[in-house]
C-alpha cells in the first residue's frame, strides 16, 4: 500500500504565491516567455508560481521552470526567487527518486531562508525534507524536520500548512508501525481542510486513513475512504493523487482475491507512475502486479514485474519498496512450492523489514518466511516464526487505534450535524432579518407619501399586525427547530450506542478470535502441503481441540448476549427454580473441575424460585463457573449458593479459595474490556465475561458485585428476583 506522498505545495514568496487555475497557467506561460529576454524579480516569481502548479500533474514541467528561475535568479541575485526555486527543483528530484540532488537543493534554499529570515519558505524548506527522509526510512530525522515545519507554520497562524504537518508527521508515525498515533495527527489535519472545504488535502488524509485501516484488515471501511478519496482527487488536476488511491484500492482487491479487478486499478495507477515518472509509484505498483499474475500462476510474467520493481527500489534506495518486493518474491516462489529460492528472498526481505518499523511488512515477511520454513521442513523454526507472525498481527489491529477510528468518526459525525444545525438557523435568520427590512423600507415608503398623521397612524397600525404576525412565525419556526435538533440528539445517542456495540463486537472477533482461527488455518496448510508426519499431527491435536472448545463455548456465549440487546428481551422472563439451572451447569463442569483437583459444591436449595430469562441466569452461572475454575487450583473448593436476601430477591454466589484478586484488577473488572490473564493452568479468555454477565444480570433487574483479596480467594455475587412457587420443572436444553 502506498501513502500519499505528493506535496499540495503552497510555496509564498515575497510576492505570494496564490493558487493557479489552468487557465492562468496558459496565460502565465505567454507572459513569461515575452519577459525572458530581460530577467526581473516578477518574470522570477511567475516562474516559480508556473513551476508549483504543474507538480501534481507534470512534474519534468516542475524541473524545467525550476531551472529557468535558479538561473535567472542567480544571474541577478536575486535570494527569494533563488531559493523559491531550488525549493521546486529539489521536490521534484526527490519525487523521481534522485534524492542526493534533492538533498543539495534544500541545503541551498534553507540557508537563503535563514540568511534573508523569510520564516514561510523556512517551514516549507523542513517539511520537504522531512517527507524525503521519511521515504528513506529516516523516521527520526523526518519527524525533526517536520515539527520544526509545525513549529514555525503555528507561529504564522498558517493553517493550511498546519493542517499538512499533521498529516506528514502522521505518515512519519504509520510508517513506524505507530497507527493509534498516525491516526491521531491525521484527524487533527482532517478536522482543519473540512473546515477550510480543502477537496485536495482532505483527499490526501482520507487516503491516508484508509491505508491504516488497510493494514488492519479492515478492508470495507479502507474502501470507503479510498473512495471518498477518489472522488474528491478526480474534482482537481492531482494525477499522482488519483494513481496513489488506484493502487491501493487494487490492493484491497488482491486481498479478497479479486485479482483480475485488481489489475485494473494498478494498470491504471501504473499508466499514471510512469508519466509522471514516479519511481516510488512505480516499485511499488510493480510489485502488486508481479502478486496478482503470481496467484493466477503466470509465474514468468509475475517475475517479470518483481524484478522490475526490486531493480528501480534498489537503484534509487526506496527501503520500502525493496522489502516489498523481496517479499513478493518470496510469496511467488512459494506458491510454486520452491522453497529454497523462496528461502533467499525470504530471509533478505525479513531482514530488510527489521530496518523498517512498518508493521505492515514486517508481518508479510514473517508470514512467508513461516511457509518457506515449513515447506523446508524446518517446523520448530516455522512454528516460531508463526507466533512472530501472530504477534505483529495483534499489534497491527490493536484495540486502540480501533476505538479511536470510531471516536473520530462520531466526532466528525457529529461536528457536521451542529454545522449543519448552525447553518439552517443562520439561513433561516438572514431570510427574516431580511424580510423584516423591507417591511420597514415599505413603512418609509408609505410615511413619504402619506403627511398627514392619520395615515401614518394608519399605515404604523398594519406594519405593527404584520410584525406581530413575523414574530409568530419566527416563534413557531424556531420551536420547529429547536425540535429537530432534539430529535438529532436523540438519534445521535442511539447511534452512539449502536456504535459501542459495534466496537466491543469488532474488537472480540478481529483481535481475540484471531489466534485459534489462525492456529488452526496453519495446521491445515501443513496438512495440505503434507509438511508434518501423523504423530506430529496427534501432538498437535489437542491443543488445537483446547483452543475451538474455548473458542465455541465463548461463541455460545457472545451470540447470546447479542440476543439479548434485541428490545423485546424482557418477554422471555419467567419463573423457576434456581437448582434446575445450577446443578446442570455444576454437572457440565463436573469433570473439568476434577481434573484440575478441585471440589465442585452446589449449595442451592431445590424450593428456591426465581422470576427472570433462564437462559440468560444460565449463561452468568456458566461464566462464572468456568471463571471460578480457571482461576483456581489443585484441593481448592468452589461452592455455589442462593439465599433469600429479602421478600423480593435471591442473592446467588459463586465462591472459591483461589488465587484472587488485587484490588486494580477488582476497579477495572466491570467498567471495560480488560485483558484476561491466564489461569492456573494456562487457560486463556477474552476479557469479555464479565462484561457480558453485568449486562445480562441487569436486563434481569439484578445486580452484580465481587469481594476478592489476592491469594485469598474470590466471591462473585448477583441478584434475582424471586418468581411464584411452581410444581413443573424447567427443563434445561
Amino acid at each position: 500500500m502506498r501513502i500519499y506522498i505528493t506535496l499540495s505545495l503552497l510555496f509564498v514568496s515575497i510576492s505570494g504565491f496564490a493558487g493557479i487555475d489552468r487557465g492562468r497557467v496558459d496565460s502565465l506561460k505567454t507572459l513569461i516567455a515575452s519577459k525572458l529576454a530581460g530577467a526581473d524579480t516578477t518574470s522570477i516569481n511567475r516562474l516559480n508560481n508556473l513551476a508549483a502548479s504543474y507538480f501534481d500533474s507534470n512534474p519534468d514541467s516542475t524541473l524545467y521552470y525550476g531551472h529557468k528561475s535558479v538561473d535567472l535568479s542567480r544571474k541577478i541575485n536575486y535570494r527569494a526567487g533563488l531559493a523559491n526555486g531550488l525549493l521546486q527543483t529539489g521536490h521534484a528530484n526527490f519525487f523521481k527518486g534522485r534524492f542526493a540532488q534533492g538533498q543539495q537543493d534544500f541545503d541551498e534554499a534553507i540557508a537563503i531562508y535563514k540568511s534573508i529570515n523569510d520564516l514561510q519558505g523556512l517551514a516549507n524548506g523542513y517539511k520537504l525534507y522531512g517527507r524525503m527522509d521519511n521515504l528513506l526510512a529516516k523516521y527520526e530525522v523526518a519527524l525533526h524536520y517536520l515539527n520544526l515545519a509545525l513549529d514555525i507554520n503555528k507561529k504564522l497562524k498558517n493553517d493550511d500548512e498546519i493542517a499538512d504537518c499533521y498529516k506528514n508527521i502522521g505518515i512519519v508515525y504509520f510508517s513506524e508501525g505507530q497507527n493509534s498515533t498516525a491516526l491521531d495527527y491525521y484527524y487533527k489535519a482532517l478536522e482543519i481542510t473540512l473546515k477550510k472545504n480543502d477537496d485536495k488535502a482532505s483527499a490526501a488524509i482520507y487516503n491516508d486513513i484508509g491505508v491504516v485501516l488497510q493494514g488492519m484488515e479492515v478492508y470495507p471501511k479502507a474502501l470507503e475512504y479510498y473512495k471518498k478519496a477518489l472522488n474528491l482527487f478526480k474534482g482537481t488536476n492531482d494525477l499522482n493523487g488519483v494513481g496513489t488511491v488506484n493502487e491501493n484500492i487494487g490492493e484491497v482487491l488482491i486481498a479478497h482475491k479479486e485479482y483480475d479487478r485488481a489489475i485494473v486499478y494498478l494498470t491504471k495507477a501504473i499508466n499514471i507512475a510512469k508519466k509522471q515518472d514516479d519511481k516510488d509509484g512505480i516499485s511499488s505498483v510493480y510489485t502488486d502486479l508481479g502478486l496478482c499474475f503470481a496467484h493466477k500462476n503466470q509465474f514468468i510474467l509475475a517475475k517479470s514485474y518483481l524484478d522490475s520493481s526490486l531493480q528501480v527500489a534498489s537503484k534509487y534506495k526506496i527501503v520500502y519498496n525493496q522489502a516489498y518486493a523481496l517479499i513478493g518474491m518470496a510469496t511467488m516462489y512459494n506458491l510454486q512450492k520452491d522453497f529454497k529460492k523462496a528461502f533467499v528472498y525470504a530471509t533478505q526481505g525479513q531482514s530488510l523489514a527489521a530496518t523498517l518499523r512498518n508493521l505492515t511488512v514486517r508481518s508479510s515477511a514473517a508470514l512467508q518466511l513461516n511457509k518457506t520454513l515449513a515447506g523446508l521442513g524446518k517446523y520448530g523454526d516455522a512454528y516460531q516464526m508463526l507466533r512472530r507472525y501472530n504477534e505483529l498481527k495483534d499489534s497491527l489491529n490493536n484495540n486502540e487505534s480501533l476505538q479511536k477510528l470510531t471516536s473520530y468518526n462520531l466526532a466528525l459525525d457529529f461536528a457536521s450535524k451542529e454545522h449543519q444545525i448552525a447553518e439552517q438557523h443562520r439561513e433561516k435568520d438572514e431570510s427574516y432579518k431580511q424580510r423584516i427590512k423591507q417591511q420597514r423600507l415599505i413603512n418609509t415608503i408609505f410615511l413619504t407619501i402619506i403627511a398627514a398623521m392619520v395615515a401614518v397612524s394608519i399605515v404604523y397600525y398594519r406594519q405593527k399586525r404584520k410584525q406581530q404576525k413575523i414574530n409568530a412565525m419566527l416563534e413557531e419556526k424556531n420551536s420547529e427547530v429547536l425540535q429537530q435538533k432534539a430529535d438529532l440528539d436523540d438519534q445521535a445517542q442511539k447511534l452512539n450506542n449502536l456504535n459501542t456495540l459495534k466496537d466491543r463486537l469488532i474488537s472480540v472477533l478481529a483481535h481475540d478470535l484471531r489466534a485459534p482461527l489462525s492456529t488452526l488455518r496453519g495446521l491445515f496448510s501443513l496438512l495440505q502441503d503434507e509438511t508434518i508426519s501423523h504423530e506430529q499431527l496427534l501432538d498437535m491435536i489437542p491443543s488445537v481441540l483446547k483452543k475451538l472448545e474455548y473458542t465455541s463455548d465463548f461463541l455460545d456465549t457472545l451470540l447470546f448476549w447479542i440476543n439479548s440487546q434485541m428490545d423485546n428481551f424482557e418477554s422471555s422472563a419467567k419463573s423457576f427454580y434456581l437448582k434446575d439451572i445450577v446443578a446442570y451447569e455444576a454437572e457440565s463442569y463436573h469433570e473439568q473441575a476434577k481434573l484440575k483437583g478441585i471440589t465442585l459444591i452446589d449449595n442451592v436449595p431445590h424450593d428456591a424460585v426465581a422470576s427472570a430469562d433462564p437462559n440468560s441466569i444460565r449463561i452468568v452461572i456458566r461464566n462464572l463457573i468456568t471463571n471460578a475454575i480457571k482461576f483456581s487450583k489443585q484441593n481448592d473448593t468452589i461452592e455455589i449458593q442462593a439465599i433469600q436476601q429479602d421478600d423480593h430477591n435471591y442473592v446467588i454466589s459463586v465462591k472459591d479459595t483461589g488465587v484472587g484478586m488485587s484490588d486494580d484488577q477488582l476497579g477495572k473488572l466491570f467498567k471495560s474490556k480488560v485483558n484476561s490473564n491466564a489461569g492456573t493452568d494456562n487457560e486463556s479468555g477474552t476479557g469479555m465475561g464479565m462484561l457480558f454477565c453485568k449486562d445480562l444480570v441487569e436486563k434481569c433487574s439484578g445486580k452484580i458485585w465481587v469481594t476478592s483479596k489476592k491469594d485469598q480467594g474470590t466471591k462473585f455475587s448477583f441478584t434475582v428476583p424471586m418468581g411464584t412457587l411452581t410444581e413443573k420443572r424447567l427443563e434445561v436444553a
